[in-house]
């Protein structure tokens, strides 16, 4: 099989940003080649067309789910998101269960004792099975691994690291953050601690985040080499600039205007389960929005618009809006005649009642109260909805997709708005990603401009640009700081032979 495994040592190394850089570099040379995630843990995910599989839901023409950073990756390499590039998908519910997502579609909740107890064996085999399906279509396949290749606590049963490796005979990468300190001993340590089977797949290093000279790195990576008888392939740049359409909230940051005086202050409500935050990214590129994140009611103070994001548990996240003093917040915002936007779970929160028949998020049967700032209410069904919706609001096209379990009821007093509703300066949408859509979000700006009596931010930024220009900059790296020739070398002829396999006390 032709391709690579990007793994890492430790989650956030960069493997998500690396294998996006190399799949535009790679595709950028002709090459047809697929991202490919055995598994993601993620709450933020897209929704994909009905390709590839065909059987099962595939053959009803259903859409599937997937991945966030795969959906970007595709995006990157110049291919059709689908699921096989992500076929197992894993949305935590809570500390010890996740809900499992098998190409594209749901298939109940894993455990946490099912990561070492081999419970997880039907999941290996489909994302094998993806693994597979891909490269008989593609020219390369670029994987990326999760968390660390040497969980050593849970090999016996991995498919998304060194097992997937082994599967298909991948030359591995390793990724390490050199901005964390401890890089060298990260690497090396990586492959010293896995199993010699393993070590002969890992093909050689990339360092990423830095930042000063890179010249003062040679005496370590030649020492590198030396001891591990392995090259580094590269060092990527620290890139101030950099972002991408995230796959988790660990490190959800806001997008600071340069004039925040003269700027729209807009606030997101930085909710314990959010889920599909990307959906204000379009905001955040705005030069005349200043965007932050919100956990504390005072943080929304003085603020113009107040958004509530999508969420993998609206219930428990609209107690904890109360618990949190948040919702008497919102309230008094939405009094004073501030603009409020929802999106899927923010949205349902903001109707009169959220009821849970089927027991979606926990106890069947749950109801409870809204924030009553529109006259919609909420009820969960069994059946997850996942569509690719256009239509059009505030008089512009519009697109966006939908992930949710509610069916909303709207009431007399509201208007139709991306299959959600709005009443006065209160929206609420069904629809991720349609701020996407450059004319919705300069006329949703414009009347939070009109309502607030601030000047409406003059702009003719493009999100779908932006986010191409993103892509470059990450080709342009990986083509001036990485091996790119030797790498597609790796992928199209696999691991080099006669790799030396380390034991303990090997760095001495």
């Amino acid at each position: 099989m032709k391709g690579l495994l990007v793994a890492g040592t430790t989650s956030d190394a960069g493997k998500t940003i690396v294998t996006t850089a190399i799949c535009r570099a790679f595709a950028r040379r002709g090459v047809k080649v697929a991202p490919f995630k055995s598994q993601n843990m993620s709450n933020n995910s897209m929704v994909v067309r009905p390709l590839g599989g065909g059987a099962g839901p595939w053959a009803a023409g259903q859409h599937g789910e997937i991945g966030r950073a795969q959906w970007i990756q595709a995006v990157a390499a110049g291919a059709e998101p689908e699921a096989a590039m992500n076929p197992v998908l894993l949305k935590p519910g809570s500390d010890h269960t996740s809900h499992v997502v098998v190409m594209g579609r749901p298939a109940g909740t894993l455990g946490a004792r099912s990561f070492t107890d081999g419970g997880r064996a039907h999941l290996a085999e489909a994302a094998f099975a993806a693994l597979d399906d891909l490269a008989s279509r593609y020219d390369v396949v670029v994987a990326e691994g999760a968390g660390s290749p040497t969980e050593i606590n849970l090999r016996a049963n991995d498919y998304v690291n060194m097992g997937l490796a082994r599967h298909a005979g991948l030359p591995t990468l390793v990724v390490g953050d050199i901005d964390r300190g401890g890089v060298f001993a990260a690497l090396f340590g990586t492959v010293a601690l896995l199993e010699g089977a393993d070590q002969d797949l890992v093909a050689g290093f990339v360092m990423n985040k830095f930042r000063g000279d890179v010249s003062l790195l040679a005496p370590g990576i030649d020492r590198l080499a030396e001891l591990s008888g392995r090259p580094t392939l590269g060092v990527l740049p620290w890139h101030p600039d950099l972002w991408l359409d995230s796959e988790d909230a660990l490190d959800l940051e806001g997008r600071r205007s340069a004039s925040p005086d003269d700027a729209l202050r807009v606030a997101v409500v930085r909710l314990p389960r959010i889920s599909n935050f990307t959906d204000v990214d379009a905001l955040g590129i705005e030069p005349g929005v200043d965007l932050v994140f919100a956990s504390q009611p005072h943080h929304l103070d003085g603020v113009d618009l107040v958004v509530l994001p999508g969420t993998r548990a609206t219930i428990a996240d609209l107690a904890w809006l109360r618990e949190r003093g948040l919702a008497d917040a919102v309230l008094r915002h939405a009094a004073a005649g501030g603009p409020v936007l929802g999106i899927c779970g923010g949205f349902q929160m903001l109707g009169r009642t959220v009821s849970d028949p089927a027991g979606v998020e926990g106890a069947v049967g749950a109801e409870v109260g809204g924030l009553g700032l529109l006259d919609v209410r909420t009820e969960f069904g069994a059946e997850k909805v996942l569509r690719l919706p256009t239509g059009s609001a505030l008089g512009h096209e519009a697109s966006g997709y939908e992930i949710h379990h509610g069916r909303i009821t709207r009431g007399e007093g509201v208007e139709d708005f991306l299959a959600g509703a709005r009443a006065g300066a209160v929206f609420g949408t069904m629809w991720h990603g349609s701020l996407e859509s450059d004319g919705l979000r300069r006329a949703l700006l414009a009347e939070v401009a009109a309502v607030t009596g601030r000047p409406a931010p003059a702009s003719d930024v493009s999100f779908a640009a932006r986010r191409e220009a993103r892509l470059d900059v990450l080709g342009d790296l990986v083509e001036q700081h990485l091996d790119v020739d030797r790498l597609l070398d790796l992928a199209m002829s696999g691991p080099p032979a006669g790799l030396r396999r380390l034991a303990p006390g090997a760095g001495t």
